[in-house]
């Protein structure tokens, strides 16, 4: 199976070329890599270019946002399978990739999603949050659960299908739609037990206050939009974070 592999870039230069490493290090042998560049100010660019031999297409332009990038790159995209690596994000393992796609080919499943670390801005070995997903259940999404979304791989046909990222929605439209996808349309999702992508701390859901309530409220709106009694989901979304930080 080809698997198309998005990352979104902007001002990215003293992050990226870990992103890129991590690329080139993927045994999976079948990758199409689509960068979108939001038209930085820096060496974002120059730098993919020059360090990342892997890399199928690079677009280059001013957008609205990460999410309207992502959307650019699945309209890009020509793979089996679409997923996703951030700009400040980076696969933990060489076989990350490949191990994602034979967990998705040894099921029934339409999508495959993993275990998440945040780790320190600048030094990637020291964990802060370890997010360990579980097995899928559908009525767990009731309850805030939701997977690691940079570690959430789908068959492209569903995004075609489906749709894509919402733009009114600024922080939480991976949120939205991952409720779209697993619990309005009913996806099936199968779990790999293993840490596959490691997250630089400081995202924009979580980088401070005003933010953190912005994207509370973006989270209500997301789970109203898929049918989803939001008080409960929003109380256990943010309890079940705690434990992230302790079992590390």
């Amino acid at each position: 199976m080809k698997v198309s592999i998005i990352t979104a870039t902007y001002n990215s230069a003293s992050t990226v070329l870990d992103t890129l490493q991590s690329l080139n290090q993927q045994t999976y042998a079948d990758i199409e890599y689509v960068v979108i560049d939001g038209g930085s100010k820096d060496d974002t660019v120059s730098v993919i270019e020059q360090h990342c031999s892997r890399v199928s297409k690079i677009v280059s332009e001013p957008d609205q946002g990460i999410y309207d990038a992502l959307n650019k790159g699945i309209e890009l995209a020509t793979g089996d399978i679409v997923g996703f690596l951030h700009s400040d994000d980076l696969f933990a393992y060489p076989d990350a990739v490949k191990d994602l796609v034979e967990t998705l080919q040894s099921s029934n499943a339409q999508a495959v999603y993993a275990d998440l670390e945040y780790v320190a801005k600048n030094d990637t070995n020291k964990v802060i949050r370890k997010w360990i997903s579980g097995n899928y259940q559908r009525n767990k999404l009731c309850h805030g659960w939701m997977p690691p979304h940079p570690t959430f791989f789908m068959k492209r046909e569903l995004y075609q299908r489906l749709g894509r990222f919402d733009l009114s929605l600024n922080i939480a439209a991976d949120y939205d739609s991952l409720l779209r996808y697993l619990w309005s349309n009913q996806v099936q999702a199968v779990y790999l037990p293993r840490v596959v992508t490691k997250m630089r701390v400081g995202g924009a859901s979580n980088r401070s206050v005003r933010n953190i309530i912005e994207k509370t409220k973006e989270d209500i709106q997301a789970l109203k939009n898929n049918g989803i009694f939001w008080p409960t989901a929003v109380f256990f979304k943010n309890i079940s974070k705690i434990p992230q930080f302790i079992k590390r």
